[in-house]
This record gives C-alpha cells, structure tokens and sequence, in this order.
C-alpha cells in the first residue's frame, strides 16, 4: 500500500482559541512496502501528521490517502504510539487479540491470529502475563503485535522506542527490522532520533519547525539487512549529517528569532 501526502496543512486552536498552524504544504509519498522516517524539530507537526493519515484528524487543506488494492476487512492503517498504551487488566494475549475483537473476529480467529503475531514479536511463553509483569521493552512489543494483528497495509509509529532505554532501544530497533523483513508492511515511522532514522528507514522526510515543511528528502544508501556494523560507514555519516545541518539551522532560526 502506498502512502500518499498532498499539500497538507493543519490548522488547530490552542487553548487560548489562538490559531496555531502545525503543517504547512506537505508533500510526500511513501512506496509499498517501502519504511520512511519522519524527523524534525520539536513541534513541527510530526504527530499531528500521523493523526492524518490515521483518520483521526482531519487536513485544513491538502489530503492524506492510500492507493493499492484493501481487501474487505483489511484497515489501511494501524498506530503504534510513544506510551505503550495496553489495557492493564489484559494479558498480552489479550491485548493482541484487542483490535481483532473490535472487527467481529471469532474467537478462535482471534486466538489464533494473536498467537502467531505473539511468537512473531518474540513474546513466546509470555500470553498469560500482564503489562505489569513486563519490560517496558515486551510492553513495546506487545503494542507491535496488536497493531500487527489486524493485518494494516500500512503501520504508523509515533516514537515508539523514545521510552526505552538505550540498549533496549537498539534490541527494539534491529527486532522491527527483522519483522519488517518478513512482513514487508509499509512503514511510516515518527522519530526524534536521527542516527535512528537513518539506521533503519530508506528514506528520511525532514519537516521544518512548526508549520512543518518538507525541508528535503534525504535517501539512506545502506544495503539491507541493516547490521551495526553500518553505523560507521560513509553513507551512514553523511545522511545523519546531512539531516542535522538542517535540523540544526532551524532550530537556531528559532533561537534568534526568540531573542528579537
């Protein structure tokens, strides 16, 4: 399924009822099967962008849509957000099969379904346990695989490793590469982290501050599988910063124009 943003604004009220624009002519398209990173200076619209193209905002101007064919049943898009968002009282089985009970699956659909996206999230052995009883990084796994389990042609995630820490992140990072791998979803993945952005996306949309921009596309000419080992090579280097001179400038844009 391809993504396909047009001229996007977005123009909301704060809570003054003062007008704040947060996107601004957006413009991109994510191919099938493709994984794009979204990084920017804080504030820029990252969020609201996925909210879009969740159908839970809607565009001012411009419009966010899919093209390729949905089978009957299938959503376009499933969200995985920066808080781990499980329901407390469920077990990790039961948070998988959450999405699917919501569609009218049948029972044994739905056990069904969830234990193979269960075992495909590495959380084998773990169904009967409780969010409380897990890793914040199992917590992040368990949302992957609910939102896996409704079969999206297109997953949205909203900074979901930010909450870990650094080595659990890097774990995270290679363990949706590798079910990116199998599945071949379409990913559009929200981050603050450049080097992040660059390890694991084709390409990388970098959005100005608010209203978000598109300020450039910028390709990430790594081979795939991603390894380590890439960290140190030149196309690495030169795509983190070629993205942080740009990042950079806004925010110093941002600087003085708070100090005139």
């Amino acid at each position: 399924m391809k993504i396909l943003v047009e001229g996007v604004a977005k123009t909301y009220q704060d809570r003054r009822g003062q007008s704040v624009e947060a996107l601004a002519g957006v413009t991109f398209t994510v191919e099938a099967e493709e994984l794009v990173a979204v990084v920017g200076p804080s504030g820029c619209g990252k969020s609201t962008l996925l909210n879009l193209l969740a159908g839970l905002l809607t565009p001012s101007a411009g419009s966010v849509g899919f093209e390729g064919e949905l089978p009957a049943g299938r959503p376009p898009t499933a969200m995985v957000f920066q808080e781990f968002a499980l329901f407390p009282w469920r077990t990790v089985q039961a948070n998988v099969e959450f999405g699917l009970e919501e569609a009218g699956r049948p029972a044994a659909e739905r056990r069904l379904t969830a234990r193979r996206y269960v075992e495909l999230t590495g959380l084998g052995g773990f169904e009967r346990k409780y969010p409380h009883q897990l890793s914040g990084g199992m917590r992040q796994r368990v949302g992957i695989a609910r939102a896996l389990a409704v079969d999206p042609a297109v997953l949205l995630m909203d900074e979901p490793f930010s909450a870990l820490d650094a080595q659990t992140r890097q774990l995270m990072q290679e363990e949706l590469l590798a079910i990116w791998e199998r599945t071949r979803k379409t990913i559009l993945y929200v981050t603050h982290n450049i080097h992040e952005a660059v390890w694991m996306a084709d390409r990388v949309v970098v959005l100005s501050r608010r209203p978000g921009r598109v300020l450039e596309i910028v390709p990430v000419e790594l081979k795939r599988p991603r390894t380590e080992g890439m960290l140190g090579e030149p196309a690495f280097v030169h795509a983190v910063e070629r993205i942080w001179a740009l990042i950079k400038s806004q925010a110093r844009e941002a600087l003085q124009q708070g100090a005139a």
